[in-house]
């Protein structure tokens, strides 16, 4: 390793210059123990600066852990500098400028005898108390530079070849604590996501809404990648991509429902398979979204299986957080694609049990129409018949409220067959279906399902205009049931056979219930008509 050293006056001749300073290996080896028994690494860190100040007779020393990716200051240890100097210093050095950046761009030992007569000294903050003697050495770690460590003012005068063995030592020892730092970090890392995948993973093979299942990733993402905001992008009709489910910190006013337009450069990106990283949002020519101005570092990740795009993960985080690692990106793109395969999974399940309930319910209709409806209808036939053959009075009105009886009770399991062939998430789209739907809709107030009988081939018969015009006026009707007191049945007959008063075809809706009207007498039955 190559040493840097300025030219030094004259007058000091190693360590006897020191005028008999006790000698540094014993109090070396103590610190480098005391270090090793300490798990923290900011105690750590702060302990070997503390340690190259006493060790070296240093008035002032720091130590800076360096950004991997943009060869940056982030932390920045410091000893002998009061709270107020601190203050007045302000902010941390930017790593580029100044015999501090000197470290950086050539992580090499420096010493510089008068730092503040070297034309390379720059940048130091107006606040920061003056120093001269200045020994810099890097922290490195295989090769790898993970910081610096600066000691200054030696109240001997100067640093000498003894001040830069005893920094490269503790130097050494702060690359271990980082470096050990660092792995733990990653691992913990990994370990936090793939949990994070797993539970998303069983929360979205339990769940069977297509927008919770969205929205578990969505949030679940934000809180492993410590975002501002999680939010899934669905790809549009006309070719750009949708804010479909947002799970943010704050108030998510305004993130549904954004559209990245068709043409735009991160969405050529994100059609592509692609992830998009982005050190800021606000600023960054690629985002086009009105709400990029809230954001700042920003991952888009593509939500694809089996070459398929199902949509695109984003998490963006606030203006004055750190962008995304490597190993954080590197994490998130992997969650994104398990997610992705979880949602197929659970899509596939989803309509497994869909078609499982489908077949259930064609079986019950079908069992219903070829048992139970023949049964009856035969048994409606025999009695018919019987009261052809024994004309009695009294017995013909028996077996003739019989005969009424079996017929209503056909019709309500023919509806019944109807309703179970429709699927249970979707709106109807028959008109025989849409008076079941807006029935069934009044059940769950009513506390019972209402009685509906169909006449004739309504689905065939009744035309849109009259159609609207018919449940408009049913709505109105269980609507008004529902206002009176005792109502424990309503009974709802459409009849697409009847005859308008001018003698064309017509259909009728008859709505009657059982309850009581405010001056105690029944209700008037509810009767509406219109020509077909």
């Amino acid at each position: 390793m190559t040493e840097r050293v300025t030219k030094r006056k004259s007058g000091r001749g190693g360590e006897a210059a020191r005028g008999g300073s006790p000698p540094r290996l014993p109090g070396l080896l103590e610190a480098l123990i005391a270090l090793g028994s300490d798990l923290d690494q900011h105690a750590t860190l702060q302990r070997i600066v503390d340690a190259a100040t006493a060790l070296t007779g240093a008035r002032y020393g720091a130590l800076g852990v360096l950004d991997p990716e943009r060869d940056r200051i982030t932390e920045l240890y410091t000893t002998g500098l009061t709270a107020e100097e601190r203050r007045r210093a302000g902010r941390l050095p930017d790593g580029h400028h100044g015999v501090i950046g000197l470290l950086v761009d050539d992580p090499r030992p420096l010493r510089c005898e008068d730092v503040s007569a070297d034309p390379r000294a720059c940048g130091v903050p107006p606040g920061h108390p003056p120093m001269r003697s200045f020994l810099g050495v890097p922290i490195r770690v295989h090769e790898k530079v993970f910081g610096n460590l600066y000691i200054a003012d030696d109240r001997s005068g100067r640093f000498d070849e003894t001040d830069t063995g005893v920094l490269r030592v503790l130097a050494a020892q702060a690359g271990i604590a980082l470096g050990n730092a660092r792995l733990y970090e990653t691992a913990r890392q990994r370990e936090r996501w793939i949990e994070g995948s797993a539970a998303v993973t069983t929360a979205l093979l339990t769940r069977t809404d297509p927008t919770d299942a969205l929205r578990i990733v969505a949030e679940q993402a934000r809180v492993l990648a410590g975002a501002a905001a999680g939010v899934i992008l669905q790809p549009t009709a006309e070719g750009g991509m949708e804010i479909v489910t947002a799970s943010t910190r704050d108030d998510p006013a305004g993130i549904v429902g954004t559209v990245i337009e068709p043409g735009s450069p991160v969405l050529v990106q994100l059609l592509g398979g692609q992830p998009v990283f982005i050190d800021d949002s606000a600023s960054d020519p690629r985002m086009t979204t009105p709400v990029r101005s809230r954001f700042g570092p920003s991952m888009m990740l593509p939500l694809q299986s089996g070459g398929r795009l199902i949509g695109t993960l984003a998490l963006p985080r606030g203006h004055d957080e750190p962008p995304y690692s490597p190993v954080e990106r590197m994490l998130a793109t992997r969650f994104a694609s398990h997610a992705a395969l979880a949602l197929v999974l659970a899509d596939a399940q989803h309509n497994r049990e869909r078609l499982a309930v489908y077949e259930d319910r064609d079986r019950i209709a079908r069992d219903l129409h070829d048992l139970v409806v023949q049964r009856l209808f035969a048994t409606e036939m025999m009695l018919e018949s019987t009261r052809r053959r024994a004309p009695v009075p009294e017995t013909d009105e028996l077996l003739a409220r019989a005969v009424d009886e079996l017929d209503s009770t056909i019709q309500e399991v023919r509806t019944t067959i109807f309703a179970l062939q429709q699927p249970p998430a979707e709106v109807p789209t028959t008109f025989r279906g849409r008076v079941l739907r807006e029935s069934g809709g009044a059940a769950a107030v009513l506390g019972f399902q209402p009685s509906v009988h169909f006449t004739g081939a309504v689905d065939a018969l009744v035309g849109e205009p009259a159609a609207t015009d018919l449940l408009a006026a049913l709505r109105g009707a269980l609507a008004a049931a529902q206002r009176r007191a005792g109502v424990s049945a309503i009974d709802v007959e459409v009849d697409a056979t009847v005859r308008a008063p001018t003698g064309g075809a017509a259909v009728r809706l008859v709505v009657a219930d059982d309850g009581r009207a405010e001056n105690g007498e029944r209700p008037p039955t509810v009767t509406w008509q219109a020509p077909l």
